[in-house]
């Protein structure tokens, strides 16, 4: 049996979270469900660090204590996100069908590691900008670094190749990594990324590698989607590029996500907490209740992670019970009892 962690999170988030429980527990997964929140930070990071893994609702500011240790504390440095063609769900594509790949998001460095400040408190750095400014001749105004180590470039693009070859192996193709940077403009940060992933690419010679511009990359998942596999990004491009490539079948609402470390892993979907229709049922959990397949997975147990795959793509080829987001009239639990009835 696995222990899981779940975290409801705030807002909407609750709801897609109760779906996806009720759904795991209905596929036959051997789950123990440890329900916690962030209110108490100790019993928080006790209950994160009994579990084998965490069930993550979104977060506002009351549950960013929870995200915050899942992700640095627990050092989950490879977010995944799967971008998968739904059958009926509405999208600004003329044809959808086929599109098959997935986001390697750097999780833990880059401007998000939250180094921010005033200007003035780098007058005396000797720092000078392109064209040889000091710093203190810009004026009033504020900064961000952007942080990046070759270990942790390492990690995540081993994870991004290791993904590649897996992927590979289930669909009898040879595997390809996308690397999208802006090394032209960035060539200190963006350039080391670039260049220690080709290094590590090197490591994976059956897997096939390319480079682009992180600007081209957002042309190319509008107009080529069908030939990435796996897309490997620094953290910010990662971030934006994901939410943009889940528009392509079918939103945020289809759209889940894996944070994995070393030895620990979190499951979100890869929407935020949606104020504005909570407690009104017509949110979908389809994300939701795909990061929950992703998580048992990651436990190992197939059977159950498939029978939630098949029975929510059943639901969304059958078309007539899909929430309003992509196109429907269903309610959350109108499209929970069909998943369910699926089963």
């Amino acid at each position: 049996m696995s222990r899981i962690a779940v975290f409801e999170g705030d807002d909407a988030s609750p709801e897609v979270v109760r779906s996806a429980v009720q759904i795991v527990d209905k596929a036959g997964a051997d789950i123990e469900w440890i329900h916690a929140t962030a209110d108490d930070p100790a019993l928080m990071r006790d209950a994160i660090d009994n579990s084998d893994a965490t069930l993550f609702g979104s977060a506002s500011a009351r549950s960013v204590p929870a995200i915050e240790y899942l992700r640095w504390g627990k050092k989950t440095y490879a977010n995944v996100r799967p971008i998968t063609t739904m059958p009926n769900a509405a999208t600004p594509l003329a044809d959808s069908s086929g599109i098959d790949f997935a986001i390697v998001r750097e999780n833990l460095e880059d401007l998000y590691v939250g180094i921010e400040g005033s200007l003035a408190d780098l007058s005396g750095a000797g720092l000078t900008d392109r064209i040889g400014r000091p710093i203190g001749d810009h004026g009033a105004g504020t900064f961000a670094v952007k942080l990046v180590t070759t270990s942790g470039i390492e990690q995540v693009a081993r994870s991004a190749f290791e993904l590649a070859r897996t992927r590979a192996h289930q669909r009898g193709r040879t595997g390809r990594v996308t690397i999208g940077t802006k090394h032209n403009v960035l060539p200190v940060t963006d350039g080391h990324f670039r260049e220690v992933a080709l290094d590590v690419a090197t490591e994976y010679p059956d897997v096939e590698v390319v480079s682009y511009l992180a600007d081209d990359l957002a042309r190319r998942l509008i107009i080529s989607p069908r030939e990435l596999d796996v897309v490997l990004l620094p953290n910010l491009y990662g971030d934006i590029l994901s939410d943009e490539a889940a528009a392509l079948v079918g939103g945020l609402g289809v759209a889940p996500s894996g944070c994995y470390g070393t030895d620990y892993a979190y499951f979100e979907a890869s929407h935020g907490t949606a104020p504005d229709i909570a407690g009104k049922n017509i949110i979908n959990p389809t994300a939701q209740i795909l990061a929950a397949a992703m998580m048992l997975d990651y436990l190992g147990q197939d059977d159950p992670a498939r029978r939630v795959r098949s029975a929510v793509h059943s639901v969304y080829a059958e078309g007539s019970c899909l929430t309003v987001d992509v196109g429907g009239h269903a309610s959350t639990t109108d499209f929970t009892d069909a998943v369910v009835a699926a089963l």
